[in-house]
């Protein structure tokens, strides 16, 4: 997610429309569905709770260390991707040869085997 708030808070959200079946007939709720990854749920959780602490008038200091907080939270998502993302290649390579050498891996001698 690269758009960001200035609280550097990052997440998809939807609004849907869903449709409830009433006594007197059928009426439209509105429910928003939160998409985001698992650290900033987490830098979300805190800023949540602080805000209620400060009614939402965060001091300077803690609005700075919640920017480099979200910072962090994006940073360790964007590195945990590429690990991710590493691994299934190397098992996608792996299973492609089924834990053998290509041939051209292969040594052409017992020498060669040997170095």
């Amino acid at each position: 997610i690269t758009n960001k708030k200035a609280s550097g808070y990052r997440s998809y959200h939807l609004v849907i429309e869903y449709p409830v079946q009433l006594i007197d007939g059928e009426k439209i709720i509105l429910a928003e569905i939160q998409i985001r990854t698992l650290a900033m749920n987490f830098w979300a959780t805190i800023e949540h709770s602080l805000n209620y602490k400060y009614q939402g008038e965060f001091p300077v200091e803690i609005s700075e260390r919640l920017r480099r907080s979200a910072e962090a939270a994006y940073q360790l998502d964007e590195e945990m991707s590429n690990i991710r993302e590493e691994i299934q290649e190397a098992q996608r390579l792996f299973s492609h040869g089924k834990g053998q050498r290509s041939k051209r891996d292969q040594p052409q001698s017992l020498e060669e085997d040997q170095k």
